[in-house]
């Protein structure tokens, strides 16, 4: 597998042909994107050229027409239901004994080589003031490890637990692609075989002005965006990587987005519950916190799983509450999923047919009739995307499964505010606490009641809280204020 990656049909845009491509956007009236052209050097106008030949120009003329010029507005499906969920702790002795067969069972597949890793890494961390991939971004709290390295170690402790190799596979975009590449390859991937990952890029699609026109970044570049993280599922196709998969033997892909420096690369209950209720895609969720935080709502229509998105569901809804005061719709989505390796080839056999969402956004570019730079101070184009989520209808069957949001959710998606770094550090602050205190150790508290420490526990030290008992002899006491990293 190795650097295995295919670069958006890399053969046929080494050298594309100039003025094809002139004729070609002519004929869906986007030919302001050469106005620069003569103005360029040799090696723009072949960045140009070749950025305008990876891009599928009917699928954005029809995105214009369906999603920028003439969006249908959204209409919240009848009947829909709160979906049944797992809850994250059984009660029942009879839901206890599954949930002990789903764990060998996740186990096993694990031991057995049937199970990837598939991050999805496209994303750029200038929100995080960082120049660089997201996966470069120094996450943890005391060593501030990046992303990218908190993954490799936890397969690196699951390799070891399990006997196994787990193939990774990282999901780029054209933007970070040879940063990323570079990174892993400098470090040595982080102590993980080269054969056992693959990267590849997602594919891109251009920003679009509200009256249809694609915007250039600057004389010599279109104003470019991954599809969504509902590409990654083409991307995985497109590559090759669900080929590759089959080839060894993968039989389920463990899906997580780049920004959780706590999550769950893989889990073996998680996966054997997939696989125990023969299950085409999987999905964890939160309790949301309140009826209108920003997770999407897990639901049933017809029978079939699906997302509703906070932005979508009534303000009636979100906040219906159930006799013992429950939210009514609870169960949030945090994009971490379980998918059949040969559900993704089945929904890319015809062509993906996922629907491309509108995200209107403030989007730089350049003037195309006098070449002025212009930063927009509100929205004012539209970026196209899939989400991954919008596949679930057309799975055979889901399985939805609670999680603990101290347990594995701590995104970075900001500095500062809700899923910032702080908050990251905070919680995994807070659930090594839990681990520590559960084996005996005492742990410092501030008057208010958090920890008065910040706590950095690596995958090769423990994995789950139960593996912390075994070596508490090995932790000094912990002192208040103290910064400690156990590994």
């Amino acid at each position: 597998m190795g650097n295995n990656v295919e670069v958006l049909g890399k053969r046929d845009i080494a050298q594309p042909d100039h003025q094809e491509l002139v004729l070609r956007l002519a004929g869906i009236g986007q030919e302001h994107v050469y106005a620069f052209y003569d103005r360029l050097s040799a090696a723009e106008k072949l960045n140009l050229d070749r950025q305008v030949a990876s891009i599928d120009w009917p699928l954005v003329r029809r995105l214009i027409d369906t999603v920028v010029l003439h969006p249908h507005p959204f209409s919240l499906p009848e009947n829909i239901s709160p979906a049944p969920y797992f809850e994250n702790k059984p009660h029942a002795s009879d839901r206890q004994k599954k949930y002990q067969l789903a764990r060998r069972r996740g186990e096993e597949l694990l031991r057995m080589g049937k199970v990837a890793a598939f991050v999805v890494a496209g994303g750029q961390s200038s929100r995080l003031g960082w120049d660089g991939p997201k996966g470069i971004f120094p996450a943890t709290p005391v060593r501030h490890k990046p992303l990218f390295q908190y993954f490799a170690e936890f397969l690196l402790a699951m390799q070891k637990r399990f006997d196994c190799t787990i193939p990774f596979y990282i999901m780029t975009s054209t933007v970070n692609h040879a940063a990323t590449t570079a990174f892993w390859q400098k470090h040595g991937y982080f102590g993980l075989s080269e054969k056992q990952l693959m990267f590849f890029p997602q594919d891109m699609l251009p920003a679009v002005s509200f009256g249809g026109k694609v915007l250039l970044e600057s004389p010599g570049s279109l104003a470019l965006s991954p599809n969504g993280h509902g590409g990654s599922l083409l991307a995985l196709y497109k590559s090759g990587a669900v080929a590759d998969m089959a080839g060894r033997g993968i039989e389920q892909i463990s899906y997580f987005q780049v920004d959780n420096p706590i999550v769950r690369c893989v889990d073996p209950l998680f996966i054997g519950l997939h696989v125990l209720e023969n299950a085409d895609m999987s999905c964890k969720m939160l309790p949301k916190a309140f009826g209108k935080e920003k997770l999407g709502n897990f639901c049933l229509q017809n029978g079939k799983l699906t997302v509703i998105e906070y932005s979508d569901m009534p303000d009636s809804l979100a906040e219906q509450r159930l006799a013992d005061g429950q939210l009514r719709f609870r169960l949030g989505s945090i994009a971490l999923h379980v998918l059949r390796r040969d559900f993704v080839e089945r929904l890319n056999r015809n062509g993906l047919a996922l629907s491309y969402h509108r995200a209107e956004k403030k989007v730089p570019y350049v003037d195309p009739s006098d070449g002025k730079q212009i930063k927009p101070e509100k929205p004012n184009a539209v970026k196209m995307e899939m989400f991954v989520c919008d596949a679930l209808p057309w799975a055979r069957h889901g399985v939805v499964y609670e999680t603990d949001r101290v347990d594995e959710f701590a995104p970075i998606k900001q500095l500062a505010g809700i899923d910032s770094l702080v908050t990251s550090h905070q919680i995994t602050t807070l659930r090594n606490a839990a681990w520590l205190e559960a084996a005996g150790v005492k742990i410092p508290r501030k008057p208010d009641g958090t920890p008065d420490c910040t706590l950095e526990i690596a995958p090769s030290f423990a994995l789950y809280p139960e593996d912390v008992a075994a070596k508490v002899q090995r932790i000094a006491p912990i002192l208040p204020g103290a910064a400690v990293y156990l590994a």
